[in-house]
Formats: structure tokens, sequence, C-alpha cells
């Protein structure tokens, strides 16, 4: 039983990935309806983890629920997605300054060896494996401020863009750059200097903004 629910969970997973790489590329463009069966016929699956999917989207804001009409694609206007990613740059910078003269050696460990592992995940080109790690990464970084309230808050901003954090990643060498910058932060870190820790922090959540933008462009034709 615990391995069918593990299953419907990663299929449910796999095809919130698929619809929100369409949202972002426009291939679904906004006050499109979303069908149920329609979708569960497409990726072979049954009605239940494609629920589950748009029930994610739901919560990240992707889709809406409308009277008559179901689940229909909510209209992101650049400018909302930039005033996210501008949010959430300033929270992780918090974070990130706190974080670096609160974390533990057993915590600045875990990170040191969560960047080590993305390496070869980011030689294999796995979009999908770099963005769970990249999650256990900032989310590390948020329990590392041993603030509880601003790690709530950064989690719940983290969850809400999700979704665009996720296809960012695909735009040209993002996945590569995403690394390296990964990399400046924590030496940032390393060295106790949490200012230019938080500094590289927000260019680096302001370069994921700027790289999703480019990425929409690109699959749009805009």
């Amino acid at each position: 039983m615990d391995g069918i629910v593990e299953g419907r969970g990663l299929l449910s997973d796999q095809i919130r990935n698929a619809l929100t790489d369409e949202i972002a590329a426009g291939t679904l463009a906004a006050g499109i309806a979303l069908d149920e069966q329609e979708l569960a016929d497409r990726f072979g699956a049954s009605r239940t983890p494609v629920r589950e999917a748009l029930r994610q989207l739901a919560f990240n804001g992707l889709v809406e629920v409308r009277p008559r009409r179901g689940v229909v694609v909510t209209r992101m206007t650049p400018e909302r997605i930039m005033d996210m990613f501008e949010t959430t740059a300033e929270f992780e910078a918090m974070c990130v300054r706190l974080a670096t003269y609160r974390m533990t050696p057993l915590e600045r460990s875990a990170l040191m060896d969560l960047h080590e592992r993305s390496g070869d995940i980011v030689e294999a080109n796995d979009f999908d494996a770099y963005d769970a790690l990249n999650r256990e990464f900032h989310e590390t970084l948020y329990r590392a401020t041993h603030n509880g309230f601003m790690a709530e808050q950064a989690l719940a901003i983290r969850t809400r863009l999700s979704a665009f954090r996720r296809t960012q990643l695909r735009q040209g060498e993002r996945i590569r750059r995403s690394r390296a910058e990964h990399g400046e932060i924590l030496a940032a870190v390393a060295e106790g200097d949490g200012e230019a820790a938080s500094r590289r922090m927000r260019a680096h959540m302001l370069n994921a903004a700027s790289a999703l933008g480019h990425y929409i462009a690109e699959h749009t034709g805009d």
C-alpha cells in the first residue's frame, strides 16, 4: 500500500511539473480550462494524481477554480512574477545573513554536502533532481536562522513561487550558474561574512527571475 501511495505522489509531481513548464512557456495560456479526465488520459493516469497536481498548482497560484468553468489557468503577468521574486529575494537575503551568524558546524557541513552532491546532478542536466536538492539547500538555510517565524514565512513564500523557481532552471546555462552562485554564497558563509552572503543571495534570486523572464520570452516569441 505504501508503494502505491508513493507512486501516486511521484506521478502527481510529474504531472504538476509538466503543466508548470507549459504554463510558464505559454503553451497553456491564461484562461484555458483544464479538464481532469483529459489530463488523466494524456498522462496515462487516474484522476486522483491529476486532481492532486491541480490542487498544488492552485496553491501556487498557477490555476484557479471558477464557477461553471472548473480549473482555469491563471493570468500571471511578468510584473507580478517579478514582484514575487523581489519579495522572496529579500527574505532569502535576511535568512542567509542571520544563518551565517547562527548556524551550527553540523548545519554548515550539511550545506557543503548538498552543494557537493549537486555537481553530478548539474552535469547530468537533471532539472528535477537539482530542483529537489536546491529546495533542500534553501530550506536548510531557513532552519539555520534558528528563528522559527522567519523560517515559516520564508518557506511559505518559497512554496508559492516554487513552480517558477523550478522552470527558470531550464533557461540556457542557468542550472550551472545557479550552482556556481550557491558556491559563492557558501564561501561568504564560511568566512562568517553575513553581509556578503546576503548580497550574493539577493543577486542569486534576482538572477533566477531574469532567467525565468528569458525562458518565457523564448517560448512565447516575445
